[in-house]
């Protein structure tokens, strides 16, 4: 069996059919248009691959078609023979649709082995027989008028499919022959008799047939109808004409039903038409029944029915729409009035408020200046009141006379008494309106009476007065104390406190705040016993009815809160690297005080910056008064000393008087002072690192321009040009004024500047040429030599001397033989008041030369400030000319 199976599969390799296929295609098929579904168009086979896989369930099948369409599909027939037949989906017309279909049929096995050919189909023509168009196909219903003479009633038309040009002619005939009726073979109904409704029939049924060239025929029902023709006037049959009727009837009610006949057709109303001539809104008839109906609502306590109750019609009947014949008829309708409406009030409830102390017997309210009934007639529209009812009603309210719907106070409101504190002096009363004539309509009415309280007792604090301490340390939102108001009058009213005077200091207008609905006083800031130990404050306490006040005394506990205040608090020394141990620096003192310390509580140290403690303070404690010393020398030739610059942290401290045991548990306040010292080197003094002869202070200051600010030099150049017109207009105006009344001759003052012969005498001078520059001066530095302080521009050099007002004071060294602190003289930075030397000095040419090349040293490197001194003290401050 398996050699078998192998002889096979390599008889099949060597034949050339390992590959899928499609037997019989690609093929052409005819297949009839109109052919019904199932219609077989071509059958095929698929010739497995060699690995003998069956064809995957679902193919073969048709994936595309051109054109598109859905009218045909595959079928397996069995094994591998498959047929394409037709799917009924869409009909195949040769004539309307394509004719000719291209179907790609593919097939696919289970491992994947493929094969797509093409199946073109022709549909072919087939002769259909002519067919009737529109409603005509499904019959046709004609009408006749009777009494109407002979002739022509309808033209019927066909077309043949096969036509489409409409050029072959069809050929029309009845098949069931009439003698009333003739039907030309141009497709034109004739009728050959004058009919009569009531004498003959009513209606003929006929059948049309179509046939063309070529035998094909088809046929259709022409319903002839023939029309009644009235000419008798319609009888009104109903007997009643006036009918009286209830109202509110809802709308649709029939209140009336007029017949009437035709002579004309005996026996039958269906072809009379009725209709109500009379303007109305009320009623509306039937014109098919002649049934009368509500169409609107009958009120008869409301609009004219409130008058006149009575609503006259006039019915007209006529046997067709317009033309023919017609009659009329009047009928009156009364509308009777019923009880139909519900007691009401403008306003179903009140609320009353009424004193506690009202007396009994006060009249509250009377219900009758808002309550009525709409009704139109009596008794259905009288009504009465109830008795009042509710919790806490009885006994308290009633009615004078009883059913009047007056209420009047028969008891006691006191707001404070303990069986009106049950009831909550609010009294709901209940009192239902309601007719006298049945169905007994009524109404609740809800009076609600609540009690105004008087104002019968004072509103008290629960004390006369208030003394509360804080200490000066406790922060803001501390609480203070709390006072309380009450009022014996309820309800209780809200008690809103306020602060009326007092609780200002010198640095804030309010020290104090008070809840408004607690009374708790709290600090908005702390409390300063040095500036104010005692606050009187006046408190107000207001309800909805009375104000209150009361004094309250507020004690601020003093605390040692306050830091030791010192001057200078913060200052720069220069000492040569050479005084003497013991030396006070400059003369240099820190005087100290501190507003709740004594002056003998002050305790100095030194903190950071004290390196090899080179410096110390004496007195160091007991006093408010202390002098910076020099404590030990300097030693920079031996390396222990490398630091130039000190900046020390001075601590000052008030717990000096304190003991062991007390400064622990006591509060001590520690203030600072920051001390800036350079060691100026002597000149044979070899620095063992680079030298720094001064201190530079280096501020860097940079103009940020952010582009969303361009209206910030938009203003600027705009202002500027407005105020240099104005000045250049304030200009020319003066000028004129001056030309107008200061008026100077020619030549009259007209002089000579230099006579002839005077310029070889003429003594030369110094000519100082000022330059503006807009520098940004971004560091500082001190003169060595004279201790001045000067602002520098790093990247130009330029210089000016630093104002002396904005400077920190300095002590004056003393000389080292005694003698009185030098002064400074001419051209060092000490110019009198309000001169402006330094400026113009260093902003004149001489400041620029001292900043051109030739103020650099052999180096080619700029000079210190120290070897520039001496020509910039000379260029700043140059002599006159004696003979000037």
């Amino acid at each position: 069996m398996q050699g078998a199976v192998f002889l096979l599969v390599l008889l099949d390799a060597m034949s050339g059919t390992e590959a899928l296929r499609l037997i019989h295609l690609p093929a052409t098929s005819n297949v009839a248009e109109n052919s019904p579904p199932e219609t077989s168009v071509h059958k095929f086979s698929v010739n497995l691959s060699a690995s003998l896989a069956p064809v995957t369930p679902g193919f073969p099948l048709i994936i595309n078609s051109s054109p598109l369409t859905d009218a045909f599909k595959v079928n397996w027939l069995s094994g591998t023979d498959f047929e394409v037949v037709t799917s009924g989906k869409e009909q195949l017309d040769f004539e309307m649709e394509p004719n000719i279909f291209e179907l790609q049929i593919y097939v696919k096995d289970d491992v994947g082995v493929t094969d797509l050919q093409i199946l073109t189909v022709q549909v072919t023509d087939v002769n259909e027989p002519p067919e009737f168009q529109g409603n005509l196909a499904k019959g046709l219903d004609l009408y006749i008028v009777e009494g109407a003479n002979p002739g022509f009633i309808y033209q019927v038309e066909a077309f043949d499919p096969e036509d489409t040009n409409r050029s072959l002619p069809l050929s029309y005939f009845l098949i069931s022959p009439s003698v009333n009726f003739r039907l030309s073979a141009s497709g034109t109904l004739f009728s050959t008799t004058e009919f009569d409704f009531e004498a003959g029939h009513r209606s003929f049924y006929l059948t049309a047939g179509v046939r063309d060239s070529q035998g094909l025929q088809a046929s259709t029902t022409l319903h002839v109808n023939i029309v009644n023709i009235n000419d008798e006037v319609p009888r009104f049959t109903s007997p009643a004409r006036v009918y009286s009727i209830p109202e509110e009837l809802d709308a649709g009610t029939i209140v009336a039903n007029i017949t009437a006949e035709d002579p004309d057709d005996k026996g039958s109303t269906s072809f009379l038409l009725y209709s109500i001539t009379t303007a109305n809104s009320y009623f509306v008839i039937n014109q098919l029944t002649g049934t009368i109906q509500v169409a609107h609502r009958l009120d008869r306590d409301a609009g004219q029915l409130r008058q006149n109750p009575t609503i006259s019609l006039e019915v007209l009947v006529k046997d067709r729409p317009s033309g023919g014949q017609e009659n009329r008829m009047q009928i009156t309708f009364i509308v009777e009035d019923i009880n139909d409406n519900t007691p009401t009030c403008t306003k179903f409830t009140f609320s009353i408020m009424v004193p506690e102390r009202a007396a009994k017997g006060t009249s509250l309210l009377d219900l009758n200046k808002f309550c009525s009934d709409d009704d139109s007639e009596a008794p259905n529209n009288r009504f009465n009141f109830s008795s009042p009812s509710g919790v806490g009603v009885s006994g308290r309210f009633s009615q004078d006379p009883a059913g009047s719907g007056k209420i009047v106070l028969i008891g006691d409101l006191d707001y404070e008494n303990t069986s009106n504190l049950a009831a909550g002096n609010t009294y709901a009363v209940i009192i239902q309106v309601q007719d006298v004539a049945p169905p007994y309509h009524k109404n609740n009415i809800y009076i609600y009476i609540l009690t105004e309280p008087e104002n019968e007792f004072p509103l008290v604090f629960d004390s006369p007065s208030y003394v509360f301490d804080v200490s000066e340390l406790r922060p803001a939102r501390t609480r203070v104390g709390q006072v309380h108001a009450t009022d014996k009058d309820l309800p209780r009213s809200r008690v809103v406190y306020s602060i009326s005077a007092g609780g200002a200091s010198f640095q804030s207008p309010n020290i104090f705040w008070i809840n408004p609905r607690t009374g708790e006083l709290q600090l908005v800031t702390k409390a300063d016993y040095e500036t104010t130990p005692v606050y009187i404050l006046r408190i107000q306490a207001t309800s909805s009815e009375d104000t209150s006040s009361v004094t309250v005394t507020v004690n601020v506990l003093e605390e040692n809160d306050e830091k030791p205040i010192c001057t200078p608090n913060s200052y720069f020394l220069a000492i040569p690297v050479g005084l003497r141990v013991g030396t006070n620096i400059q003369n240099f003192k820190l005087t100290c005080t501190d507003l709740d310390s004594s002056p003998r509580s002050f305790r100095y140290s030194i903190g950071s910056g004290n390196v090899n403690s080179h410096f110390t303070f004496s007195p160091s404690a007991g006093s408010n008064v202390t002098s910076l010393l020099l404590a030990t020398r300097f030693d920079y030739a031996s390396g222990l000393d490398k630091i130039w610059d000190y900046k020390l942290l001075v601590h000052i401290t008030d717990g000096n008087l304190l003991s062991g045991r007390r400064k622990a548990k006591a509060r001590v306040e520690t203030g600072t002072v920051t001390l800036s010292i350079s060691v100026i080197p002597d000149p044979t003094t070899i620095a063992t690192t680079t030298s720094r002869p001064q201190v530079i202070r280096q501020v860097l200051r940079k103009n940020v321009y952010s582009s969303s600010a361009w209206y910030v030099p938009f203003v600027i150049t705009l202002g500027s040009m407005l105020l240099l017109g104005l000045l250049v207009f304030l200009f020319v105006q003066l000028a004129k004024a001056i030309h107008r009344h200061c008026p100077c001759k020619a030549g009259k003052y007209q002089k000579t500047l230099v006579k002839k012969g005077e310029m070889k005498n003429t003594k030369r001078g110094v000519l100082v040429e000022t330059i503006q520059m807009n520098s940004v001066f971004d560091g500082e530095a001190i003169d060595p030599v004279t201790g001045a302080v000067y602002e520098f521009n790093s990247k130009t050099g330029t210089r000016k001397w630093k104002d002396p007002s904005t400077q920190m004071p300095r002590w004056q060294e003393p000389s080292p033989h005694g003698a009185a602190p030098r002064r400074p003289v001419a051209g060092e930075g000490a110019g009198p008041p309000g001169s402006t030397g330094e400026q113009d000095g260093l902003s004149s040419k001489a400041q620029v030369e001292d900043a051109s090349p030739s103020s650099r040293n052999q180096d080619g490197k700029l000079g210190t400030p120290k070897s520039r001194n001496t020509a910039l003290m000379s260029r700043a401050s140059p002599k006159l000319h004696p003979g000037k």
